[in-house]
Formats: structure tokens, sequence, C-alpha cells
């Protein structure tokens, strides 16, 4: 029975604060380096240099995409390839305890109509051993809408069936691609 007199556990020795902190801070700045070479790879159109940022089981959603695997480098190397004249600035990365952000902007003519886009996305992404393990990108689509496509995407734009109708074609584009390059199959 325990009473005042009887001693008991010896208390724990306090942690070095600093330790987790020179870990954590260490692991930040891969985590960013990391984001660094991703988009200095998305600015040369190097979906290879992207992909290999990539976890094995990434999961990549954009209000057009929602992939996982495989499909998502396919995403990359289709979009790289078609956007001959695309320009990628990135900026604002910031990591911290596993998880990460990004702005980036592309600027690019939209293959399907002709039109000049500049498109502003926000990323967040998750980290596991030392790759990307889940990225989200944001964009405001009633204005991406409106300059891919013009007056549709003007008045549409802001419509669900228009952003089904562009994520159908998307989806039957990345599939041709996917069917053309046996690669990233399964």
């Amino acid at each position: 029975m325990y009473n005042e007199n009887t001693p008991g556990p010896a208390a724990p020795e306090a942690p070095d604060a600093k330790a987790p902190q020179a870990s954590s801070a260490a692991t930040d700045a891969a985590d960013k380096a990391l984001l660094e070479r991703f988009y200095a790879a998305f600015a040369k159109r190097d979906y290879r240099g992207m992909c290999a940022c990539y976890h094995p089981v990434i999961s990549f959603r954009d209000p057009i995409f929602n992939l996982k695997g495989k499909a998502a480098s396919a995403m990359w190397h289709m979009l790289c390839e078609a956007g001959k004249d695309m320009q990628v600035e990135a900026s604002r990365i910031k990591t911290a305890d596993g998880k990460g952000s990004a702005r980036w902007v592309a600027t690019y003519t939209f293959s399907a109509t002709g039109r000049k886009v500049v498109n502003v996305v926000d990323s967040n992404f998750i980290f596991r051993d030392g790759l990307i393990l889940d990225e989200h990108d944001v964009f405001n689509f009633w204005r991406w809408s409106r300059q891919a496509l013009g007056l549709s995407g003007w008045f549409l734009g802001w419509m669900p069936r228009l952003l089904q109708t562009v994520q159908g074609r998307a989806k039957g584009n990345l599939k041709k691609f996917i069917e053309a390059h046996p690669e990233y199959a399964g």
C-alpha cells in the first residue's frame, strides 16, 4: 500500500527537447527539398523527375482528377507532353510535421481550344518514407473554364454539369494515354 513515506517509482528523465526538434527540422527540410525538386522538374516538364518524388501508393486529387498510384504519374506524363508551351512557377513552399503546401501558377495554351490559361493552384501534401504520399490540388474551376473555354466557360463554368463534362473528357483522355503507355497499366 502506498503512503507518502513509500518511495514511488523514479521520475522519468526529462527528454532532450532539442533532439525531437532537430529530427523534425531535418525531416521538414528534407520534405521541403522534395517539393522543390518536384516543382523544379515540373517547371522543366520533366514528368519522370516529378513522379520520382511520389510514393508508390500516391493519392492525387484536384477538381478534375481523383487518381491513385501509377495513374497519377500517367496524368503528369500526359500533361507535360501536351503542355508544350507550359510554364510553371511555384512559391510559398512550406513543410512541417509530415505535411506541406505550395502555390503554383501554370501558364499554357489549352490544347482543346487554343486559348491561353493562367491557372493558380494551391497544393497540400502528406509525406511518407521521404516521398509524397498524398497531393490535393485546389483551383477555381470557374476561373479556369472562363479562360480555357471562353464564353461557354464564362456562362456555364459555375454549373456542375460543365465540371462533369470536363472531368469525363479528361478521364477519357487519360484512359487512352494509359492504353498507349503500358508502363502505367495496373
